[in-house]
C-alpha cells in the first residue's frame, strides 16, 4: 500500500508541475520554437527587457500586489482584533461567515458584480472613465481582507487575554499594551497573512479582468497574447513568478509552521 500510495504522489507531483518544468526550460531556447529545443540561451530574458507592454504590465501588477497586500493587512488585522473581542459568540460566529463569503464566492460572480457597482458609482459621480487603478486595488484588497483575518485570528486565540491585563497593571496605557505585547505575538501571523495577499493579489486574474479598464495587469496582457500568439519572452517572465512565488510561499509554510503552538507541532510532525 505504501509502495502505490508513493507512485501515486509521484503522478500527481508530476501531473502538476510537469508544465511549469517545460515551460521553465523553453524559456532557456535558443530557437522559438515550442516543441524543439534549439540550445541553452538567455535571448528572452535579455528581450524581456525591451518589451514595453510586458514590463509596463508587471509594474502595474507589482504596485497593485503590494499596495492591496499592505492595505488588506492593516485592515484584516484591526477587523481580526476587533473580532476576537466580540463577548457575543453568536455574533462572533456570524461575522466570521460574512467574512468568509469573498473566499466562497466565485471569482466571476465576484468580478461582475464589482464591476457593476464601480460602474454605477462611477456614473453617479461623474466619472469619465469608472474602471482604472483604483476599482482594481479595492476589488483586491476587498479578496484579500478574509485571508488576512483568517491569517490572524488563530494567532490572537491561542494569546492569553490575562497578559494585556498584566501590562496595563504595571502601568501601560491600552494602545501600549497592544504595541508591547499584542503585536509582537501575532507578528508572525500578520507577516504570515500580508505574503499570501500578495500572493494572491499577484496572480489574479477574473476578478482583475472585470475590474481594470485600461489599467491592465500582467495576467491580462498574457491572457490577450494567448488570441494571437504567446511570444517566448512570456515563459521567461512566467518563470521568474514562478519561482518568486515558489519562494514565498516556503517562507509562508515556514511562518505559518512557527506560528503554531509547540503541542500542534508535535501532532503534526506525529501524523
Amino acid at each position: 500500500m505504501k509502495a502505490l500510495s508513493k507512485i501515486y504522489i509521484a503522478l500527481i507531483l508530476l501531473f502538476l508541475y510537469a508544465p511549469v518544468a517545460v515551460m521553465i526550460i523553453f524559456s532557456f531556447n535558443a530557437s522559438k520554437s515550442v516543441w524543439s529545443f534549439g540550445g541553452f540561451s538567455l535571448t528572452w530574458y535579455k528581450g524581456l527587457l525591451n518589451n514595453s507592454t510586458m514590463i509596463a504590465a508587471l509594474e502595474h501588477t507589482l504596485v497593485v500586489a503590494l499596495l492591496s497586500a499592505f492595505i488588506s493587512t492593516v485592515l484584516g488585522t484591526a477587523a481580526a482584533i476587533g473580532i476576537n473581542a466580540l463577548r457575543s459568540k453568536t455574533l462572533k460566529k456570524a461575522t466570521m461567515s460574512i467574512t468568509k463569503i469573498p473566499m466562497m464566492n466565485a471569482d466571476i460572480v465576484t468580478g461582475i458584480s464589482l464591476m457593476l457597482l464601480f460602474i454605477f458609482f462611477g456614473r453617479k459621480l461623474g466619472f469619465q472613465e469608472s474602471l482604472g487603478f483604483t476599482t482594481v486595488l479595492i476589488a483586491h484588497i476587498t479578496f484579500n481582507l478574509p485571508y488576512v483575518i483568517l491569517s490572524v485570528m488563530p494567532r490572537l486565540n491561542q494569546l492569553d487575554p490575562h497578559l494585556p491585563e498584566a501590562a496595563m497593571d504595571l502601568g501601560c496605557t491600552p494602545v501600549k499594551a497592544f504595541f508591547k505585547v499584542v503585536l509582537p505575538y501575532i507578528s508572525t501571523a500578520i507577516f504570515t497573512g500580508l505574503i499570501m495577499a500578495f500572493t494572491l493579489s499577484l496572480d489574479d486574474f477574473v476578478i482583475s479582468y472585470f475590474t481594470c479598464g485600461h489599467y491592465q495587469t500582467l495576467p491580462i496582457v498574457i491572457f490577450s497574447m494567448t488570441k494571437k500568439s504567446v511570444t517566448p519572452d512570456a515563459y521567461s517572465l512566467s518563470t521568474i513568478i514562478f519561482i518568486s512565488v515558489f519562494v514565498l510561499l516556503i517562507l509562508y509554510n515556514f511562518l505559518q509552521n512557527k506560528s503554531l503552538p509547540k503541542d500542534r507541532k508535535k501532532s503534526v510532525k506525529g501524523a
